[in-house]
């Protein structure tokens, strides 16, 4: 047994349409590719398609790449011949997105992908797919997207996003964290996932489900579900931080659909400080301390299992800072200093081993 540790990125701007790629996407995942790379690890990047689909149509139609495209395909390019990896993810929010004041504003009727009626799911995933096959064919011929991300994590109701994954031959989802619930821009339920850690096969109706005959796969980003005070760290003060500065304004956010009334203002203080909350393996927000302490957990609950094992991290580019990159570094070094026990992966790296986990 040994665990493949995946550096997933989501690799995109501010969610509500603002920032600078260069600063946001460009710059802080070349200095995390080369902090990997120091280390023999791989990054999986989820780039958000339907961004790069705009920055390059602001680009043709201007001759000015105020959003940096040139330099991201650069990246990508870099990336998938380098032994790394590059697939998809979408908000579809983008998809009719128009450039307001520097800022793209975005159509917040089609944010959730799960949500949308079975043909814009595949329009939205044919246009996304093909700027990522402009840019990467070229490079490398016989590039394939075979994983996705959902925008904001939400694969459910499940069957018409999966189906239409299906079809286009992306047959590896990662976007489920065990316990995880949202209920609010994107609405979904994962305190029932099959796993924690291990892929499973999922049913078409409920991606939290197994379904032996199914060939979408589930991959899930590795959660536990800690007390509050689990979160505390330097790294997630920034990242409040960053999402208090670039939330959605009233002008500007989703619609949302009434749903459950809110319990009151001490209920819900005494849920957020006496119960149990989803924490997931990000390398954004987390420790390195506290990652290697989530990788001995792991260890000891699935260690008994053969085979190659997914340890599934995530993080995003637009969070990536120095003192992210310092802690890090305590992570890589305990993780290489265990190399029978623990090496880095992408996804394709387990895509021999899928029928283990059937």
């Amino acid at each position: 047994m040994a665990f493949g540790i995946v550096f997933s990125l989501d690799y995109e701007i501010h969610g509500n349409g603002a920032g600078s790629p260069m600063e946001l996407m460009v710059e802080p995942t070349w200095r995390l590719l080369r902090q990997l790379e120091r280390f023999g690890g791989k990054l999986t990047i989820f780039a958000e398609a339907m961004e790069i689909l705009r920055f390059r149509e602001h680009f043709r139609a201007t001759g000015r790449d105020d959003f940096a495209y040139e330099a991201i395909a650069e990246q990508l390019r870099y990336a998938i011949t380098h032994g790394h990896d590059v697939q998809l993810h979408i908000h579809p929010s983008y998809a009719n997105a128009i450039l307001e004041n520097g800022r793209w504003k975005q159509d917040w009727r089609e944010y959730d992908t799960a949500r949308l009626p079975p043909s814009r799911i595949r329009a939205v995933l044919a246009e996304a797919a093909g700027v990522l096959d402009e840019i990467l064919k070229p490079v490398q011929p016989d590039y394939a997207m075979y994983a996705f991300r959902a925008g904001n994590w939400a694969m459910m109701p499940t069957r018409n996003i999966a189906d239409a994954l299906i079809d286009r031959g992306i047959l590896l989802d990662s976007s489920v964290f065990k316990g995880g619930m949202r209920d609010n821009v994107a609405k979904f339920d994962y305190s029932g996932a099959h796993s924690a850690l291990l892929p499973w096969r999922a049913d078409r109706d409920n991606i939290n489900v197994v379904d032996p005959s199914s060939p979408l796969w589930e991959y899930p980003i590795y959660c536990e579900m800690r007390s509050i005070w689990a979160f505390v760290s330097l790294n997630r003060f920034y990242r409040v931080f960053q999402t208090r500065t670039n939330r959605l304004g009233d002008e500007d956010a989703p619609p949302t659909e009434p749903g459950v009334p809110r319990p009151g203002k001490l209920a819900r203080l005494a849920a957020t400080f006496f119960g149990k909350h989803a924490w997931k393996a990000d390398f954004n927000q987390c420790s390195g301390p506290q990652l290697i302490a989530a990788l001995k957990r792991a260890k000891s609950t699935y260690g008994a299992q053969s085979g190659l094992l997914p340890f599934v991290m995530i993080g995003h580019s637009k969070t990536y800072g120095r003192y992210n990159e310092a802690t890090l570094e305590r992570f890589l070094t305990f993780a290489t200093s265990r190399a029978t026990e623990y090496r880095f992966a992408v996804y394709r790296d387990f895509l021999h081993d899928l029928q283990a986990f059937a």
